[in-house]
């Protein structure tokens, strides 16, 4: 798959990337960049700075996150982000909720799909 194309309806990754930014975080310190490594290199696709960068704004103004500037390398310095006490009871409570959620979407795809089966076959 080309490195800009997105695998995942663009709908669910709205709907989980908090999740998944918070859990990134969940490792330590790390800046936004690597953090839109991380969520690539985990399958999740391109996460563009235009929709990281105001993600992490809102889970800062939420108080589950925490941003400091630290000076380069030889370089430009980075705005790390940290995950406080707040994110750590967020990221818990939205892992089990998502761990539901999945679990119940993917019972219902499954049941669906077999009941469809069925239904077609008693029709015939």
């Amino acid at each position: 798959m080309p490195e800009n194309e997105q695998p995942w309806p663009s709908e669910w990754m709205r709907g989980v990337l908090g999740a998944c930014v918070l859990r990134t975080l969940s490792d330590g310190p790390i800046y936004g960049y690597s953090i839109a490594q991380r969520l690539a290199e985990a399958g999740l696709g391109t996460v563009k700075g235009g929709t990281l960068y105001p993600l992490l704004t809102r889970l800062e103004k939420a108080g589950w996150v925490t941003a400091e500037w630290r000076a380069g390398d030889g370089g430009p310095g980075r705005k790390y982000y940290l995950l406080t006490d707040e994110g750590v009871a967020e990221l818990a409570s939205l892992s089990l909720q998502w761990a539901r959620f999945a679990d119940l979407t993917r019972d219902f795809m499954a049941a669906d799909g077999r009941r469809s089966a069925t239904t077609s076959e008693e029709e015939s």
